[in-house]
């Protein structure tokens, strides 16, 4: 009973900070004409609502796909329906045809922080709760801590109710799906986790190592007897929970073609605005985008990613485990937000969700990572004005993490999962004993550099001639943290620690 009255205390918590974020700025808010992504949510009720879905993700006259053009999957569009029938209700005006375009009131923004909330209260917040306590081998007290931890993680909160996004449908879903394939409820993880990629068709991020582990599971049960069976009910909840989803745009093959064109617009480009992954540092020494064709910048961000996500996928699949799943999932999304082609930088909260997941097993590590993610957001957290809201809840969140887990007292190889690969290397160098000392040296330099950095930001002016240096700078930082990320956790997969500690698993 003790428990569920101290985690309902950590849900308040998380809500009352989702809440205080929410009363500031939003993207977008007084700038046409475009505005922001407050507005393209907002547009969305309205095209739903007033056109037939046959017009949803067409160019019209009453449809401008310049101005905000649908381009998520199906279920994001029906939950913009949906808001929209409760917007009719209260204001016909939020969402008149047309007329409705760059509204604001406060009554609106109110409506529009609400439903954020609503949807994070029905699907993400639950999924979070029920995740830590099926952790195992740890105490009630930790369960309590891992999951205001990751209820706290700051850039989710600054991002769905400061920039404003329904990030947390999708993750949510994804978390769902991800409690359902490592409790053996395989059918509904799966159902799940399509839903996730029907929000959303970044949650694609995830997709490999759900198949995998998957897979995986079913070459476990044998593929001539148990395992052909559950492969066989896969692929039927897979199918019919997407043709469920697209039965509407599947009347018409144009239809099907139009809402995929508007899925992965591989026209705009290799990468857009700045985002810490590869393509984009690299672009400031050498112009990609101008030098090579779109197809040969296309292939080669496909080249990349599937390389590097190829091992630990292939060790998934041989070899099924819930801990691999969970860092399998962590790798191929940094993967993919590293190397892929067209990211955002929003997109780095879909490495960020797994990261959360192994917050009890690799506190201090997943601790800096979430902080690095957190800061890669700071040109886009500016532009919307959320210095203060991203400075107090980074706080928040480092002081939570630092007195659950005592982070910095977790810091040898083991604590830090590199224990087996260390020993392999000592065999061949066996004055390799500096592997611990130097990631906490690493740790130090990567926060110093992050709060210089987010200082020179705030209080100087770039040079005339580099107008984005401060941003450019941002992002090349946050890519070499995240290259060493993935580093690590390709490390972890491929090395599988099992020695002198328990794991945690979900049961």
């Amino acid at each position: 009973m003790e428990k569920w009255y101290l985690m309902t205390i950590v849900v308040l918590i998380g809500l009352t900070v989702r809440w205080t974020v929410s009363l500031n700025s939003y993207s977008g808010a007084g700038k046409p004409p475009m505005f922001g992504d407050y507005e393209a949510q907002r547009h969305w009720q309205e095209i739903t609502f007033n056109l037939p879905v046959k017009q949803w993700y067409f160019n019209s006259s009453d449809n401008n796909l310049q101005y905000w053009g649908l381009d998520y999957p199906p279920l994001t569009a029906y939950h913009s329906l949906l808001c929209a029938y409760v917007a009719k209700f209260i204001n016909p005006d939020w969402i008149a045809l047309h007329t409705s375009r760059g509204y604001e009131s406060q009554a609106h923004k109110l409506f529009m922080r609400t439903t954020v909330l609503i949807a994070d209260l029905l699907i993400y917040i639950p999924a979070v709760v029920l995740y830590c306590c099926c952790l195992k081998d740890i105490s009630t007290k930790k369960k309590i801590a891992n999951a205001l931890c990751i209820l706290l993680y700051p850039g989710l909160i600054l991002i769905d109710y400061g920039h404003f996004q329904y990030n947390s449908v999708s993750l949510g879903f994804a978390l769902w799906g991800v409690l359902g394939v490592s409790c053996d409820w395989d059918l509904l993880g799966s159902l799940a986790f399509c839903l996730a990629i029907n929000y959303k068709q970044m949650e694609l991020y995830h997709s490999l190592p759900f198949f995998c582990f998957l897979l995986g599971k079913c070459f476990k049960k044998g593929l001539k007897g148990k395992g052909f069976v559950l492969l066989v009910k896969l692929a039927c909840t897979v199918v019919a929970s997407f043709v469920l989803c697209w039965l509407p745009f599947f009347t018409e093959r144009e239809q099907t073609l139009q809402v995929l064109r508007r899925l992965f617009p591989v026209d705009r480009g290799l990468f857009e605005d700045k985002v810490a992954n590869i393509w984009c540092s690299f672009n400031v020494f050498l112009k990609i985008r101008d030098i090579l064709p779109r197809h040969i910048q296309l292939i080669m961000s496909f080249c990349f990613t599937f390389l590097s996500l190829l091992p630990a996928c292939i060790k998934l699949t041989l070899q099924p485990s819930s801990k691999g799943f969970k860092f399998t999932l962590v790798s191929c999304a940094l993967s993919f937000f590293l190397f892929s082609f067209q990211v955002h930088e929003k997109s780095i909260l879909l490495v960020s969700l797994p990261v959360c997941l192994v917050l009890s097993e690799i506190p201090f590590m997943s601790t800096w990572f979430l902080l690095v993610s957190t800061f890669s957001l700071l040109p886009l957290l500016l532009k919307d004005e959320l210095l203060m809201p991203s400075v107090v809840t980074t706080m928040a969140f480092f002081i939570a993490c630092v007195t659950s887990f005592s982070i910095f007292e977790k810091t040898s190889e083991e604590e830090l999962q590199l224990k087996s690969f260390s020993i392999s290397v000592r065999k061949y160098l066996p004055c390799f004993t500096f592997l611990s000392r130097m990631i906490q040296y690493l740790f130090l330099i990567s926060v110093i550099t992050m709060v210089l950095l987010t200082l020179m930001t705030v209080t100087l002016d770039p040079p005339q001639k580099l107008p984005d240096l401060f941003s450019v700078l941002v992002c090349f930082v946050s890519c070499l943290n995240f290259l060493f990320f993935l580093v690590y956790f390709n490390i972890i997969i491929m090395w599988d620690s099992k020695s002198g500690r328990n794991q945690k698993k979900i049961s």
